[in-house]
């Protein structure tokens, strides 16, 4: 298999690819901490993993290579004299714990974790109060006492982190550069953490170039992030990502030494609301000329386009007229692109198979493209128009809001001819 990042498109031949299975994580799911955790349900684990399984041996029937991302951070851990107890250290900064008895009760139940894989697990997974051993410290705070006795107003001490197996979001693999993204809200900016190690310390993608990094002000969320084709990225304007995050990437991308090779930004203002929470959640690319998208889109879409500007790190910006199609088959240098719309002319159907993630596909090469099952609709319209599908079941995986795209990021595709 190819080393490294390469990826040029969202349909190249897909020969890497990074997954997360669905773990302990899901189990720390409550009725209390949905919200705060962004899921509508609770995920019938047992299930989630029989289809998550699914999917990533299909992806092999495919001939794409699987990794995953607990073991990538551990391998990267592992290289690296003192980078688990760096990351230990960040992780308990940032995991809402105050108090020095529990922060040393967590630090002690994290060091106590001889594998290294299982520890990256556990970071995923959340703590639970009766996990750690509170007699460990004889330290006590305010905020030790608040979290003891009849104080506790949870059983959960570190929240899980139940979005990590949405992989496309938190960081983005662009041409043969990251970015590490700023998540928009506070419950999945831990994941980021876990990239962050990945790519300063592993072997073989440590010192790629970075687009975008976790700790600038802005978010920006790789759900939004389209790679359109070698000299052309596509990023939404949504309810996760800001337009300054665009401009600061934009910036990077375009007069980076480190040649990311995108000579075209492209930023697609789509509605702020959580049923289109990123881009890719209305419209992905299937075919050489062929995109799936949400009908929603459509009326209320405003494009512009971001180039390198005439002086040095300037960047210059227009708001394009006409058409998605339009803008995207010039974008693409196509005579024409079909856009084929996610529940067809039928509006009940297209909004309840968006919101079940059919216009959320991943293309192993073009025309073949990984679908969730239960939208038939999309399906059927999709097979008509001449694609490959691949379906894939979901009764528990989309309880999370992703489909295929979002539940992978791509680290290699062969470059279209």
């Amino acid at each position: 298999m190819p080393q490294g990042l390469n990826v040029r498109s969202e349909i190249g031949t897909l020969r890497k690819v990074m997954l997360h299975r669905p773990g302990g994580e899901l189990l720390n799911l409550s009725p209390d901490n949905l919200a705060p955790l962004l899921f509508d349900d609770i995920p019938f684990l047992e299930v989630a993993q029989a289809e998550h399984d699914r999917f990533a041996q299909m992806l092999r029937d495919e001939g794409v290579e699987v990794l995953y991302l607990d073991r990538l951070v551990a391998e990267a851990l592992d290289a690296h004299e003192g980078a688990r107890a760096e990351l230990t250290e960040e992780f308990l900064s940032e995991c809402g714990v105050g108090g020095a008895r529990f922060r040393y009760a967590v630090r002690k139940r994290l060091d106590d974790i001889k594998d290294t894989v299982s520890f990256v697990d556990k970071i995923i997974e959340g703590v639970r109060v009766d996990e750690v051993d509170l007699r460990a410290s004889r330290s006590m705070s305010l905020a030790d006492v608040m979290l003891t006795g009849k104080n506790i107003d949870s059983e959960i001490l570190v929240d899980p982190i139940p979005n990590a197996y949405f992989t496309r979001d938190t960081f983005s693999v662009i041409g043969g550069g990251v970015s590490i993204n700023h998540m928009r809200f506070e419950t999945r900016r831990r994941e980021t953490l876990l990239g962050t190690y990945l790519f300063r310390y592993h072997p073989e993608y440590a010192g790629v170039p970075l687009w975008y990094d976790r700790d600038l002000p802005y978010h920006i969320e790789g759900g939004d992030i389209l790679v359109l084709g070698p000299t052309v990225i596509g990023i939404g304007i949504s309810e996760r990502t800001q337009p300054a995050a665009i401009d600061c990437i934009a910036r990077q991308l375009l007069w980076s030494e480190s040649r990311s090779g995108v000579e075209h930004v492209f930023a697609f203002s789509i509605p702020h609301k959580r049923s289109f929470m990123h881009l890719d959640t209305v419209c992905t690319q299937v075919d050489v000329d062929t995109f799936t998208v949400h009908p929603g889109i459509l009326g209320t879409l405003r494009v512009f386009e971001l180039t390198r500007g005439r002086g040095e790190g300037d960047v210059t910006i227009r708001q394009l007229d006409g058409s998605l199609d339009a803008i995207l088959a010039k974008a693409l240098g196509l005579p024409a692109v079909r856009l084929i719309k996610c529940g067809g002319d039928d509006p009940i159907a297209s909004a309840r198979e968006q919101w079940n993630d059919g216009s959320n596909t991943l293309a192993v090469r073009p025309g073949r493209v990984f679908v969730y099952q239960r939208n038939a609709v999309t399906n059927g319209i999709l097979e008509k128009a001449g694609l490959e599908l691949l379906e894939i079941p979901s009764a528990e995986l989309s309880r999370g809001r992703g489909g295929p795209h979002c539940m992978s990021m791509a680290f290699w595709r062969d470059d279209i001819a």
